[in-house]
Parts: structure tokens; C-alpha cells; sequence
């Protein structure tokens, strides 16, 4: 195959396996709250929807192996645990979250069918896909994604040139903050050490190139679907910001609802009656796609655990897909809600570990890795026990930890762990010979 062709492949699919529910609902009503600082909460949304995913892309590509890898260096144990983690998150939270999207907004508007009948044949069909793996890049990259991205810059494009440009009051007071929490929504750090993993396999099952050619084919892909990611997510955002005063969203309805009616409204705006039927492709494409790599990459994780048995995959994948059907009969909002506190614990710690996996080796050493993420996660405790159990005692203790009251009182615990373990290496570096 062409390079240039690959790259593009493997970009495109790349794109399309991080772009699903959340990262089409989430961004016009961010955007809509922000108003008229909607460039600051473009800023903070790309740091954890695109900067850190890209950089999880990157050490992929550096380390060429699988999740396991990621935090080994902590120990084996945390790593297992880690992992299992991950992918229990995965097909519990985002992969039912992209069939509930599917069927609130493409499917029961036009055809009233059940949940249960759109999330057992949506799930049908993510299965279908899984078990056919080595396709997966050629056919998502070659015909999904594409058709994805051309419908979704229509709506971006005609949607910026036909508003008044005229944004609402801002409902945000650190409009930054609330971009880098929305951020911890579309799951796209968590997608890319999971994603990542399914690039790393389907290459590795049609390329027989060296270490250093993939390394540099996966970053390129990586950059490229950045990019990709950064254009829709700004468009998306100012889109919802430039129609604030055009569309009006009932303050009473359920988030999940004010996200759909607010993205209908846009898409009806932008390409008249012809909007609802890209609407409901578009969205049920997006998520497709997502559901297939979360599916696939931990169907992946378990065969390589066990004997690299087939059968371990095959029976992974049905386990995957029958948990979707069930979770995937709730709405989306639910979803986002029991979502949430599972972020706040385990965002900060795969961010942590995605950004120490990408930096040179002598910065990263195994006391690193293990002090700064046990700091990671001592100092989110606070985050997540603040919104399961609020209380006078967590709000004082809040109050003490820098950046807490914004849920990142985990950041610069774990920047003054890093920097004075390798205190030593920084002056040894500096000092003249």
C-alpha cells in the first residue's frame, strides 16, 4: 500500500475511533454556557480532548505494546489492576453512552423503537465488526470517517456563515476550567490508551515494517487525527457559542435533551430540512466507530492475557456487546452522571501516566512513575469523595489543596513529585562539563 495512503487510513480511523457520542453532543452546549468566552473554554476542552489524547497516541507509538505497558513501571500488579479497570470503564460508560446517544437522537425520533431494540442491534452490528478486526482500519478509515468529516464541516462551515456572530452572556465563572472538566467527558485520554492499542495490533497485522517506521507512521497519524479533532471540536464550540441568541434551549429540559435539541437546532439551521437525516447518520456513524475500537481493543487486551487465544477474543467481544445492550437502554444524561465520579479517579491518574510513557526514559525512571501516581491519586480522593458525599469537613480539606475547588487539586502535588525526584537529572543536565 501506498504510504501516503496509510497514513491517511490509519489517521481517518484513528479520528473516527476517539470521535464518538460525547465528542458531537458535548461541544455545542459547552459553547452555548460559554458564550462570549468561548475561546477560553475551547482552550481548556483541547488539553484534555485533544493535547492529551495525541500525547497517549505518541507513546503508544513509542512503546508499541499494549495498555499492560502503560503502568508496568508502577508495578505489575497496579498495571493488571489498571488495566482491568480501564476496559471494565470502557464497555460500562462510553461504548452503552454511544448507543443511548444513537438511539435518543437518530433512532427513536424517526422510527419509535425501543432501547432495547436499537442497543441490540446496534451492538449486532459492533460485534459483526470486532470479529472481523483486520478490516477494521480499511473500512472505517476509508469510507466512515471520511463521510463523517465532510458532514460535519457542513454544518460547522454553513452554520459560522450564516449566524449574526452574536454570543450570550458567559454562564461560566473559570470558563478555562470548565473546558478542561468537559474535556474529562468525551473520554478521549482513556480512548487513546485503549484506541491506541487497537492501531498498535491492526498495524501490526498487515505491516511487517521495523520498530522506528511504525513508530513514526503512528505519530504522524496521531498528529493528523489531532488536527482533525481540533477543527471539529473549535467549530462545534463556537458554533454553539455564535448561535446562542438564534436557538433557544429549554433550561428545564434534562442536559442530554438541551445537548440533542441544541445540536437538531444547529444542523436544522445550517442545512434546512435535509438537517435531521445528517443529524441521524452522522451521529449514528460517530458512535458506531467508538463502539467498534472499545469493543475490539478490549477483546484485544484479554486474548493477549490469556494463551493469545482466539476464543478468549471471540468471547470477550459477545461479553462486551451484551453488557452494551443493557446499559445502552439508559439515557445519555444518566450515563454522563454515573460517568462522572469514575472520571475524577481515573482521568487524572491516565493522564499522569499517558504524559510520564511520553517523555524521555531518564525523566520517567520507576520511582517516578510510583510517587507521582500515588500523589495522582491521594490528591483526587478529595475530588471524587466531594461529589459522592459533600460535606463541611471535605470543603475545609478542599480548601487547603491548591486548585481543589476546580477538581484538580491533584496537578501540582504530582508536578512537585516529578520535579524534585528528578532534581538531580535537571541540574546534572545544566552544570557545564
Amino acid at each position: 500500500m501506498n504510504k501516503t495512503k496509510e497514513l491517511l487510513i490509519i489517521s481517518f480511523a484513528l479520528f473516527s475511533l476517539f470521535f464518538g457520542a460525547g465528542n458531537l453532543l458535548l461541544p455545542p452546549l459547552l459553547g452555548y454556557n460559554a458564550g462570549e468566552n468561548w475561546f477560553w473554554v475551547i482552550l481548556g476542552f483541547i488539553i484534555t480532548a485533544v493535547v492529551i489524547p495525541i500525547i497517549g497516541i505518541y507513546a503508544h507509538a513509542k512503546l508499541q505494546g499494549t495498555l499492560y505497558d502503560f503502568g508496568k513501571k508502577v508495578s505489575p500488579t497496579f498495571s493488571l489492576v489498571y488495566c482491568v479497570l480501564i476496559y471494565g470503564i470502557a464497555i460500562a460508560i462510553p461504548s452503552p453512552r454511544t448507543a443511548a446517544a444513537t438511539h435518543e437522537i437518530a433512532i427513536h425520533p424517526n422510527f419509535g423503537s425501543s432501547p432495547l431494540l436499537t442497543s441490540s442491534v446496534y451492538f449486532l452490528f459492533v460485534l459483526l465488526f470486532a470479529l472481523n478486526r483486520s478490516k477494521i482500519l480499511n473500512v472505517i478509515g476509508k469510507y466512515l470517517t471520511p463521510f463523517i468529516v465532510i458532514m460535519l464541516l457542513l454544518v460547522i462551515g454553513i452554520g459560522l456563515f450564516s449566524t449574526q456572530m452574536i454570543t450570550n452572556p458567559s454562564q461560566f465563572e473559570t470558563p478555562i476550567v470548565n473546558g478542561i472538566l468537559e474535556g474529562y467527558q468525551t473520554f478521549d485520554a482513556i480512548g487513546a490508551v485503549v484506541v491506541g492499542a487497537v492501531i498498535i495490533i491492526s498495524i501490526n497485522l498487515k505491516n511487517k515494517e521495523s520498530f522506528d517506521a511504525k513508530k513514526e507512521l503512528i505519530k504522524k497519524s496521531g498528529i493528523i487525527a489531532g488536527f482533525g479533532l481540533f477543527i471539529i471540536y473549535a467549530g462545534l464550540i463556537a458554533v454553539g457559542a455564535f448561535y446562542g441568541s438564534e436557538i433557544s434551549i429549554n433550561n428545564e429540559l434534562s442536559s442530554d435533551m438541551q445537548r440533542a435539541n441544541l445540536l437538531t437546532g444547529i444542523t436544522k439551521q445550517a442545512l434546512g430540512t435535509f438537517g435531521n437525516t445528517v443529524l441521524s447518520i452522522l451521529i449514528a456513524l460517530a458512535c458506531f466507530t467508538t463502539a467498534v475500537g472499545i469493543v475490539t481493543g478490549t477483546a484485544d487486551y484479554f486474548k493477549g492475557i490469556i494463551k493469545n487465544s482466539q476464543t478468549v477474543y471471540v468471547i470477550t467481544a459477545i461479553i462486551a456487546c451484551v453488557f452494551g445492550v443493557v446499559v445502552g437502554q439508559l439515557d445519555f444524561n444518566s450515563i454522563i452522571v454515573i460517568a462522572l465520579p469514575v472520571l475524577l479517579f481515573i482521568y487524572p491518574i491516565t493522564i499522569v501516566l499517558i504524559l510520564l510513557n511520553a517523555i524521555p526514559n531518564k525523566y520517567a525512571t520507576k520511582l517516578v512513575f510510583r510517587v507521582v501516581v500515588l500523589l495522582t491519586f491521594v490528591f483526587s480522593i478529595p475530588d471524587v469523595l466531594g461529589f459522592l458525599s459533600p460535606s463541611d469537613g471535605l470543603r475545609k480539606v478542599v480548601n487547603l489543596i491548591p486548585l481543589a475547588k476546580h477538581s484538580l487539586g491533584w496537578v501540582l502535588p504530582a508536578f512537585i513529585g516529578f520535579v524534585l525526584l528528578n532534581f538531580k537529572t535537571f541540574t546534572t543536565k545544566a552544570l557545564p562539563n
